[in-house]
């Protein structure tokens, strides 16, 4: 294969608005500078890391992957750099967890148009009320929105990995049978992380407390009830006393002395309950913040390891 460099000047009037929707309507000019790539290669963007992980698994050398959203960053709080337009304007996919989750994605198509957006939440039966989008008039992308945190269900994660495979095979099926070898290898993955969970959570005790209701789809696949501080799919927020006395209160009623948090969250809320119940603190992670040195099955075993501390002694 042979590399190339290309340098362009862009003029960008309309920059992505992530965090607030909001348009930034200062015209400025890049020097848009893309990376050495090797010609053929499909360029993919992935919106988080448990995407970006199975883009890279299933795509292999056939594909160069990107993090939109960099490790250690809160999805709901990213704002794009001047690297990642260009990224947007090169690539070929840009692939989402969809349900709402990436509110940003009718922006991002307007800095590329011929962008071919993959929402692998296809195929996958949410939990939730669905979101009406009074502007558009109808649910995004015919979607309707819901809990989007499907990801830590590892059986909706292996659909997702098969609707990346699919998305690569459409636009690349020469190499059919080397995305389909690739996605079924990290799927027997997915099926052992399954097995795992089931056998070591099956005589643990179910009821667990967590923040926000991120493990809902993790709950009903192994048999678990989430309790939540948060009543809400937002990862941010502060209870009123009210809700901390509830919470407080189930607690002590279901003798439960761990309370769980998360990374992207300020840990003094579920501390405060901790405190009231003689417990203690653990994270839960949802997997939105990692760090680069973590692999999905490795953050999902830990959480794994955090659950049985909590409800298997």
């Amino acid at each position: 294969m042979i590399s190339h460099t290309t340098t362009a000047i862009i003029a960008i009037v309309v920059i992505i608005p992530l965090s607030s929707i909001a348009v930034w309507n200062t015209a400025q000019s890049i020097e848009l500078i893309e990376e050495p790539l090797a010609d053929k290669k499909i360029i993919a963007l992935a919106s988080f890391y448990p995407l970006y992980e199975f883009t890279n698994e299933v795509g292999g050398d056939n594909v160069d992957a990107f993090l939109l959203v960099p490790f250690g960053v809160e999805p709901h709080d990213w704002e794009p750099t001047i690297q990642d337009l260009q990224r947007i304007q090169r690539a070929d996919l840009i692939l989402i967890n969809g349900l709402g989750f990436e509110n940003w994605i009718q922006d991002v198509t307007s800095i590329n148009p011929d962008v071919i957006i993959v929402d692998t939440s296809n195929n996958i039966s949410i939990i939730g009320e669905s979101r009406y989008d009074s502007e558009k008039g109808h649910s995004l992308y015919g979607k309707s929105f819901g809990d989007p945190h499907i990801w830590l269900n590892p059986i909706m994660a292996k659909i997702q990995v098969e609707n990346i495979a699919q998305s690569l095979i459409q636009i690349d099926p020469e190499n059919q049978k080397l995305y389909s070898q690739n996605a079924d290898s990290y799927i027997k993955k997915l099926d052992l992380l399954d097995n795992k969970i089931k056998r070591e959570l099956a005589d643990c005790k179910k009821d667990f407390i967590s923040f926000h209701n991120s493990f809902s789809y993790f709950s009903n696949q192994y048999g678990l009830n989430q309790h939540t501080i948060i009543n809400s799919n937002e990862p941010h927020g502060e209870p009123k006393s009210k809700t901390l006395e509830r919470v407080i209160n189930l607690a002590k009623d279901l003798e439960l002395n761990v309370i769980f948090t998360e990374e992207a969250v300020d840990p003094r809320t579920s501390q405060v309950i901790a405190n009231e119940i003689g417990g203690k603190v653990i994270t839960l992670s949802p997997l939105e913040v990692v760090d680069s040195q973590s692999t999905y099955i490795e953050k999902m075993e830990q959480n794994l390891s955090n659950l049985k501390e909590a409800l298997c002694n």
